[in-house]
């Protein structure tokens, strides 16, 4: 196949009924591989896998086929799947190496067949069995699942992927943008509680691949429009955008590194693109609709981080971004000359010469390390948005969705009551949250208490008695202000200034999520 050839989805249903057959499916790998084999596939290490897919199986020759790469004979082809039109449709071609190598359970004869695009089996949130399309060795996306595959290639589903898909609010909306759609993923998800999906790349192949994914996943037709950041849809709006972007901070130009890879680099100057793309997201979201984004920024020499990307944030508004992971400029380079491949050339003196060219471009951007993370927007068009800033390195529980649309309604119910009505306010205490007493054995009162969330984000966070008595009593039946008054007389202590003083504790606690607000 040519490198702009790719199979046509006209028939992709009677394919994905012969793939769903042969369990061909998340569930079906499991059984098959075992758990390290699988795990191994997600490192793009083969050798497991073609030792488990020694048998002649149909869900063996699948797995040989669209997963390992490798030329079966025709007839166990035929044996998995509609072979002729298979062939006709361009999902395979005739090979006249049968690729068998004598320990594959196959006699070695015969004409072969070779798959022309990776098919990875990925499990849809509600238990769908879908199937992302990719380039050939790519079918698992990340710092290594293109190297040295060129500028064009489209890779499959990454942990950045998956990150962004569980970041995603999923409420029922009238239309959504995947901006950057590569092989199609976050397309996918959207087709399931969008309208009207409209999925957009620079690289016209990626939109090839999203529509083979569409169409093999059973999930209808996307809009699919060429183009770079929003100018495809002009001035159009989105309930929903979404975007996992090229985002790695590269440098560029004939002496360094020679080519730009559109899957990972942006075409501009330090983290620009990123910066281009929130900024203009808030002209492209409908009123309540959500922004999502992943993004490297850097940290610049002289600047605070924080205060970088609170200048991204566009009017109208409200934000929560999220750090997860901070490199220096010297890990940083490594991780992507790795990702293309640079680490393995025999050229040494290339290797030092690109290696140096990264930190010279850090060095005049004056970039000491650079962050990873997410980006959320809500468009609230309120007058004081809410711009939530954090560095948060520790483990979470995905998917976040809901926690994330939680997190904007909390800050709108915080905007709108000042002290007095937060205190006629009545709350419950998350269900996730537990709390912990902290001290020495057989101390009569605990150092510290700490209320801990076992879902979504999982913080922690010290409270003092009354913080703590406060949160417990909250089950919704009586007010802030009330619960105070009765810890006031406990504690023997002044109901007026505890009133006085509590407020910016419980703002705390609600925009953190431990406890919730009712409904006036």
């Amino acid at each position: 196949m040519s490198a702009t050839s790719l199979p046509v989805p006209d028939r992709a249903d009677r394919l994905r009924e012969a793939l769903l057959a042969a369990e061909f499916t998340v569930d079906g790998l499991l059984d098959l591989l075992g758990a390290p084999a699988y795990a191994a596939l997600a490192r793009s290490e083969t050798v497991p896998a073609l030792r488990a897919t020694r048998g002649a199986t149909r869900l063996d020759t699948l797995v040989r086929l669209f997963l390992l790469q490798q030329t079966v004979p025709l007839e166990r082809a035929r044996a998995a799947l509609p072979l002729d039109e298979a062939l006709a449709d361009g999902w395979l071609v005739p090979d006249a190496a049968d690729g068998t190598d004598g320990t594959d359970g196959t006699d070695g004869a015969g004409a072969g067949a070779r798959a022309t695009v990776d098919i990875r089996p990925y499990g849809g949130p509600e238990g769908e069995d879908w199937f992302i399309v990719s380039d050939l060795g790519c079918a698992v996306g990340g710092a290594t699942g293109a190297s040295g595959r060129g500028e064009v290639v489209v890779l499959g589903v990454g942990g950045a992927s998956t990150t962004l898909a569980g970041l995603t609010v999923r409420t029922r909306v009238e239309s959504a943008l995947d901006l950057g759609t590569g092989s199609g993923i976050q397309a996918l998800h959207a087709s399931r509680h969008a309208g009207h999906v409209t999925a957009t790349d620079l690289n016209p192949r990626a939109l090839s691949f999203t529509r083979l994914t569409l169409a093999l996943s059973g999930a209808g037709e996307a809009e699919l429009l060429t183009g770079s950041l929003f100018e495809p849809v002009g001035d159009r709006t989105f309930d929903l955008v979404v975007s996992n972007p090229p985002f790695v901070i590269s440098p560029a130009g004939p002496d360094r590194d020679g080519a730009r890879r559109t899957y990972r680099d942006g075409g501009m100057a330090g983290d620009d693109l990123c910066r281009t793309l929130v900024q203009q997201a808030g002209a492209h979201l409908a009123d309540g609709g959500f922004a999502h984004f992943l993004a490297n920024w850097e940290h610049v020499e002289g600047e605070e981080w924080q205060d970088r990307l609170r200048s991204w944030v566009p009017r109208g508004c409200d934000a929560w971004i999220v750090q997860r992971e901070v490199q220096d400029v010297t890990q940083y380079a490594e991780l992507w000359l790795r990702d293309s491949g640079e680490h393995e050339t025999s050229d040494p003196e290339r290797y030092a010469r690109l290696y140096d060219s990264w930190l010279d471009e850090f060095e005049a951007r004056k970039t000491r390390s650079v962050g990873f993370g997410w980006i959320t927007l809500h468009r609230s068009g309120a007058e004081h948005p809410s711009v939530v800033v954090e560095d948060w390195p520790h483990s979470v529980e995905q998917p976040l969705g809901d926690t994330v649309r939680s997190h904007f309604a909390r800050q709108d119910y915080l905007r709108a009551h000042d002290d007095a009505a937060l205190l006629e306010g009545r709350f419950t205490l998350a269900s996730e949250v537990v709390q912990e007493q902290v001290g020495l054995p057989g101390a009569e009162d605990p150092e510290h208490v700490v209320l801990r969330q076992h879902r979504g984000m999982r913080r922690a966070t010290k409270v003092d008695t009354v913080g703590a008595g406060f949160a417990g009593v909250c089950d919704g039946t009586l007010s802030a202000g009330r619960i105070l008054d009765a810890i006031a007389q406990l504690v023997e202590e002044d109901a007026v200034a505890l009133r006085d003083r509590t407020p910016s504790s419980i703002r705390l606690l609600v925009e953190e999520g431990y406890l919730e607000p009712l409904s006036d």
